[in-house]
């Protein structure tokens, strides 16, 4: 099959040959028809997270199931499905209790193993991890729902709990930003969406956020405090960086709650976040590490009945070739929605 290489950290991604995935005990081989480009993917290739190389990125994947493995109960060749790029080992206390996302033997294709910017990937514990795709939504479209948009809906949802009314600051608005800002405005919440990208800023604006702040030479806390009388209730580092994070901490009220989503590379050890302003002014920090499969009925069929429209972030359909040469660049590439590779293409 054809496949997106990584030989070694930072190294120059190529297209090439690769052989074929089989599927494991419990698991699947998917073919994959639509897989998103995303910041941890760049994360992984600067070296950020511990994998083994050669290395295959890719984690956010849809597609149709192509080979089954034993102890399989649930799928058949032919399904459509996707996946959370968390992946619990399905046998663990919290796989049985629905937490799959923070399961300690967790697999997850793009880091643990080789991912979907390839033809086929296999994917493991199915009867855990796989989520249907109903007919009448599209392949990017669910493709984009396993990293960004899940890990908004739940950072919001579950983790942060915003409720109506209240204010939500979103810094960053790339694919998680974007569907956080979709996400909050659903459930009822108002939204100041920052970014450096005023090309980005004008999709949030779009997609209902009530203001937003260019990020180029500006105090972020101060505007946001000025547009929302003090602070927000909630805000979400969608971007995970030292300046980022701590925007979105200073950018709360008292007692605000911070949902951290971005992940942050070690600065000397341990990035740096205003811990002062943390204590004294009682904020809450969580983390969100994705969406188990077993809370996707509620957010899919917000989908099927157009309550969220996800699709409405897919920016550009790229081939493999073209996800190649833009993974080393990704961290600084002007992009105002979701990138998705068809492999097929």
């Amino acid at each position: 099959m054809r496949a997106v290489v990584v030989d070694a950290v930072r190294s120059q991604p190529e297209v090439r040959e690769v052989p074929e995935p089989s599927a494991p005990a419990g698991g699947v081989v998917v073919r994959v028809l639509a897989t998103g480009v995303c910041r941890s993917d760049w994360h992984a290739w600067a070296g950020h997270d511990d994998i083994a190389f050669p290395h295959v990125p890719g984690h956010e994947l849809a597609g149709e199931v192509v080979e089954v493995g034993d102890g399989v109960e649930r799928w058949r060749v032919g399904d459509r499905v996707t996946v959370p790029f968390v992946c619990g080992c399905g046998r663990c206390e919290w796989c049985r209790q629905g937490d799959a996302q923070v399961c300690p033997d967790q697999h997850q294709p793009g880091f643990t193993h080789w991912g979907s910017f390839a033809e086929l990937v296999a994917l493991h514990a199915a009867d855990t991890n796989l989520v249907a795709v109903p007919a009448e939504v599209e392949m990017a479209t669910a493709a984009s729902l396993g990293c960004r948009f899940a890990t908004a809906y739940r950072a919001l949802v579950a983790r942060a709990r915003v409720e109506t009314g209240e204010w939500v600051t979103v810094v960053g608005s790339g694919g998680v930003g974007l569907s956080a800002v979709m996400i909050a405005k659903a459930v009822g919440a108002r939204v100041v969406a920052v970014d450096r990208n005023p090309e980005a800023l004008a999709v949030a604006a779009r997609l209902g956020s009530d203001h937003t702040v260019l990020a180029d030479g500006v105090d972020v806390p101060a505007a946001v405090a000025d547009l929302t009388g003090g602070g927000s209730h909630v805000a979400v580092d969608a971007v995970g960086s030292e300046q980022t994070c701590a925007d979105a901490i200073l950018a709360l009220r008292r007692r605000g709650r911070l949902a951290q989503v971005g992940l942050l590379p070690p600065v000397d050890g341990h990035p740096r976040v205003p811990m002062a302003r943390v204590i004294g002014w009682e904020l809450d920090l969580l983390g969100s590490h994705g969406m188990a499969a077993a809370d996707y009925p509620a957010m899919m069929a917000l989908i099927e009945a157009g309550d969220l429209r996800p699709q409405l972030l897919v920016e550009r359909v790229i081939g493999l070739d073209e996800a190649a040469a833009l993974l080393p660049v990704f961290d600084s590439a002007t992009v105002a929605g979701m990138t998705i590779v068809d492999p097929t293409t």
